[in-house]
């Protein structure tokens, strides 16, 4: 796991004011008396309250929040991931998801640290290049349930609080919104689909047909309130149901029979009527119209809101004791992905022994900071560990031991000239070394004898 860095008498002193910002008897400001906040919001206004956005420590944390939403990595669901979040460097994940109208996105986070420690979960929802904020967890942090109203990339978004070390498990998947419509079947009977053309071409399906055998019961898929029970040409005998709660309703056609009558006060499960083919269905197989009609915005594609993945949540098999640690690229050139899947397009191809910081885990690849700060995928077959030096070399010069690849890095440490470094990679011109006090980190290329 990542070492602690910090001299403990200024975590300490970090863990008094940021207690002292985040207890009950903090000084409310104006904007925490007069906005609505979000758990994540009100925390950013404690840290404000408490001077900690004027320190280093403090400025990464917020930074570390915007940047999770700008270049989040897009991930398949269901989708399960093990990682680490270290004290002294603030960190938040960021998922991009395509999200279907009518699915309920479930997320479950589980943390093991020795000390309590409080995670933000917020889902946004993408629109160009804005995102706007449509759910969050409570202050507890550890579960979060978003019904999705659009179709339209969203963004996961989990922060711990400042100066929390802990290991977390983090499981997203999605579900249907709606119960299936026909008694003892699924989204896999579901034969004609949103689209589908009718009349030759004259119109297309506004909803999905589910066959079932005559007399086979249809159930009420949420809620609500029969709004109307009758007879038409087309739908034969239909039966509409007002779904009040997400503002829209629910149409059953070509039913054989039904068994409600308007106004009746309907639960999840209850039968409407019965499998059949009346009205233009006639001469065809009994089945169920199902459809869905928004107030205002009229039909919209029934699938989603029934779908149920039959697809298991992805164990994690990449080796979790790599979280924390360096690894480095094993093959003579490597591909890194924005995704954990070969299909992903490649987002960098690295050569033979780039260095790579391990922050997380899922199924068979490993979630990684490259040299530049930027996060990826790479498949865990492709990497090794770096605990093996591939040659050692002498230093020329006096040198800084920066924090990562770049001039502008932070200095760890400072190196004697003529001391020997144990090589362990390089990137970009740079060179990333084991120091003989056990320091890891990186110097310039052209400093080596």
């Amino acid at each position: 796991m990542y070492p602690i860095k910090r001299d403990h008498l200024n975590l300490f002193l970090f863990f008094l004011i940021l207690a002292l910002a985040t207890s009950c008897g903090a000084p409310q400001t104006l904007r925490t008396v007069f906005k609505n906040q979000t758990p994540y919001e009100g925390y950013v206004v404690k840290i404000k309250d408490a001077k900690l956005d004027q320190t280093g420590l403090g400025q990464d944390w917020l930074r570390a929040g915007e940047k999770a939403l700008q270049d989040s990595l897009t991930i398949t669901l269901p989708y399960k991931e093990t990682g680490y979040f270290s004290a002294d460097k603030p960190r938040a994940l960021g998922y991009k998801i395509d999200a279907k109208r009518g699915e309920r996105i479930v997320v479950n986070l589980e943390v093991k640290a020795r000390k309590d420690m409080q995670i933000f979960m917020d889902m946004f929802e993408v629109e160009n290049t804005a995102t706007n904020h449509v759910a969050t967890t409570d202050t507890t942090g550890s579960y979060l349930v978003y019904e999705v109203d659009d179709d339209s990339q969203h963004v996961l978004r989990v922060q711990p609080e400042l100066l929390r070390s802990g290991q977390y498990t983090l499981t997203i998947k999605s579900e249907p919104t709606l119960a299936f419509p026909v008694a003892g079947k699924t989204s896999r009977n579901i034969a004609s689909i949103w689209g589908d053309p009718r009349d030759n071409g004259a119109r297309l399906h506004e909803g999905v047909d589910v066959f079932a055998k005559r007399g086979t019961p249809v159930v009420a898929s949420s809620p609500g309130i029969v709004s109307r029970v009758g007879t038409t040409p087309r739908g034969g005998k239909v039966v509409w149901l007002a779904d009040y709660e997400r503002r829209q309703n629910l149409y059953y056609a070509h039913l054989d029979s039904q068994a409600v009558t308007a106004g009746q006060r309907i639960q999840i499960g209850d039968t409407l009527g019965f499998v059949g083919n009346t009205g233009n269905a006639k001469g065809t197989n009994p089945h169920l119209h199902f459809g869905i009609y928004r107030y205002g915005q009229g039909p919209t594609n029934p699938f989603p809101y029934l779908h149920a993945s039959n697809t298991p949540v992805p164990p994690v098999q990449a080796d979790a004791s790599k979280i924390g640690n360096w690894v480095r690229v094993a093959a003579r050139s490597a591909n890194v992905r924005q995704q954990p899947s070969v299909k992903s397009g490649v987002y960098r191809r690295l050569s033979q022994y780039t260095p790579l910081l391990v922050t997380g885990a899922t199924a068979s690849w490993y979630r990684v900071v490259l040299p530049n700060g930027t996060e990826a995928y790479i498949a865990g077959s492709l990497i090794e560990v770096t605990t093996k030096p591939i040659k050692y070399e002498k230093l020329a010069t006096q040198t800084d031991l920066l924090d990562n690849a770049s001039i502008d890095a932070p200095a760890k440490d400072s190196l004697n000239p003529g001391s020997s470094v144990a090589v362990l990679g390089g990137y970009n011109g740079y060179t990333f070394v084991k120091a003989e006090n056990g320091a890891l980190g990186w110097v310039q290329k052209s400093l080596l004898l």
